[in-house]
């Protein structure tokens, strides 16, 4: 094991060498054929429709393939396979709680959400409130969870062309970040929505397919045999059969236990408040299209994550937590180690050319979730911010678009500095942070807005604002920040909140400042426009 660890970077960086023209030649494939459908759709978009929600053409099938690879990023395909490598049941967590919180999407928010607003979640907000309070909350809330979130991808991006080169070097992977967000923000500016979604939908199908091919080979070690393989994997680890039960990871003090808490909370109440995928309801013509995607959904991705079990636990197995570690601490590379071995093993052809079908899948699932995130923040700040707060309802749609393309590429430029920094941490960790600022800060404001009838905009401001600062001042004093090796600044140590993830604390803080902000203003909120927009999420009536 230790000998495997020592050279595999070694391996890594020969069979690279031999087959980069291969890999370069499948990433370039995939770039220019989604390009050429960025293209074809920006030749599409008319006006704002179009460009936010790809002129609502698409069906509950295929908004449902758009959201599954919308939602499987790079974390799902890279963070969630390492991390059940190196923590094994505990690391399957990850993937219960991202499909567990399906269910929350599809009950209470797919759609009341896609018959009550427009283009993004502050048109709900609005409908019954101040506008530019609550929009203007509601556009710093989506920019600040999607560039989390873009730091995710952004920094699986620079750990797999880092892998697949062979270089150790902080440059080479500081070239791919930037080039990743100079092409998302291509595929934003010229595509919006719709080049946005068939890139997704390409994507999806290659990510399910890649992923499919990967289990199959696993399984045929082990003769298609489930048991085998979780044998061989918690033999491989190194901790016996303690790999293949809870508590590697959080379970050995209390404190473990509860970021275990706080990461499950995050997980499930984090999806309906994200804002990618909430602007996902209103590409889809009606609400029982939105309900149909979301099943869709459901379905596609419960089968991905099913399979992440076959993917973790065979790099465990096959390649060994070492060797992973050895190539990148937080395990981040699992994925298309595992992929070289059962191609053939590194120095091999077939390794090298599985290695570089699997990257490729996988830069392909950065690109299109980094294109979702990029125009849901983007569209957020020019409809919301811009068209809204500081043009007071009278920017017209061309010049609404204009804005939205420029924030894209300033979305863009912030993200690709901060993901600069952040290259050590796990993406599925950074991830599960961008799950709980939007649980804190997004999912009690909508979910208020929606079923409480006395809440007001005082409300909705406090919630928005006050689960925001909660929840980020809590990473910003966590062990993900500082204290740690592994931290966004391994060289400091002022981190005193002890939990890696703050849902625990800032979801319920959320909900709570929401209450107090309704019962303690002097404000009244209108039961004309609740019945209003009751009417219209259940029924629809009046939809856009």
């Amino acid at each position: 094991m230790t000998a495997h660890a020592v050279t595999a970077p070694a391996l890594l960086a020969s069979a690279a060498t031999q087959h980069r023209g291969l890999t370069v030649a499948l990433f370039t494939v995939f770039v220019l054929v989604t390009l050429g459908i960025t293209v074809w759709a920006g030749r599409q978009t008319r006006d704002a429709t179009d460009f936010y929600a790809g002129g609502r053409s698409f069906t509950g099938f295929q908004n449902g393939l758009a959201i599954s690879g919308d939602y499987m990023s790079a974390a799902s395909f890279l963070g969630i396979a390492g991390a059940i490598a190196l923590f094994g049941y505990d690391g399957f967590l990850y993937s219960v709680g991202f499909l567990v919180a399906w269910l929350v999407a599809l009950l209470l928010v797919a759609e009341p959400l896609r018959n009550s607003g427009r283009y993004t979640m502050a048109d709900v907000l609005a409908f019954r409130m101040r506008q530019r309070p609550v929009r203007t909350a509601a556009g710093i809330s989506t920019i600040v969870v999607s560039v989390f979130y873009l730091l995710a991808q952004m920094v699986g991006a620079g750990s797999l062309v880092a892998l697949l080169l062979g270089v150790t070097g902080d440059a080479p992977k500081q070239w791919t970040i930037v080039a990743v967000g100079a092409l998302m923000v291509l595929y934003v500016t010229v595509g919006g929505m719709k080049g946005t979604t068939w890139v997704q939908i390409v994507k999806a199908v290659l990510l399910i397919a890649g992923t499919l091919l990967l289990t199959v080979l696993v399984l045929a070690k082990y003769h298609f045999n489930p048991s085998a393989l979780l044998g061989a994997a918690s033999e491989a680890s190194g901790k016996g059969s303690a790999f293949l039960e809870p508590g590697l990871k959080y379970g050995a003090t209390g404190t473990t236990k509860l970021d275990f808490l706080s990461l499950a909370l995050a997980l499930v109440l984090g999806t309906a408040g994200l804002p990618h995928i909430l602007v996902r309801f209103y590409t889809v013509p009606t609400a029982r299209a939105a309900r149909t995607s979301v099943l869709w959904a459901i379905g596609i991705i419960g089968g991905f994550y099913l399979m992440t079990l076959a993917l973790g636990f065979g790099a465990a197995a096959l390649v060994g937590p070492d060797a992973i570690k050895a190539s990148n601490p937080a395990g981040n590379t699992a994925a298309p180690l595992l992929a070289q071995e059962v191609g053939g093993g590194a120095g091999s052809t077939g390794g090298a050319v599985l290695l570089a079908v699997i990257s490729a899948v996988a830069f392909a699932t950065i690109l299109a979730v980094v294109a979702g995130l990029t125009l849901a923040s983007s569209a957020s700040f020019a409809h919301d911010l811009w068209a809204n707060v500081v043009r007071r309802g009278r920017a017209g749609e061309k010049e609404e678009v204009g804005v939205a393309r420029i924030a894209a590429v300033v979305i863009g430029a912030v993200a690709i500095l901060l993901a600069i920094f952040a290259d050590k941490l796990n993406a599925a960790a950074l991830v599960a942070l961008a799950f709980a600022v939007a649980a804190s800060a997004n999912l009690p404001t909508l979910l208020y807005s929606l079923f409480w009838k006395r809440f007001t905009t005082a409300g909705a401001v406090c919630s928005v604002y006050g689960g925001l600062a909660v929840s980020v001042l809590l990473v910003v004093f966590s062990p993900v920040v500082s204290g740690r090796p592994t931290s966004l600044v391994p060289g400091a140590d002022f981190a005193w909140f002890p939990l890696e993830n703050p849902g625990l604390v800032s979801i319920p803080a959320g909900f709570l400042l929401g209450w107090l902000g309704t019962l303690l203003s002097k404000e009244t909120a209108d039961p004309a426009k609740y019945a209003e927009l009751e009417v219209r999420s259940l029924t629809g009536l009046g939809a856009h």
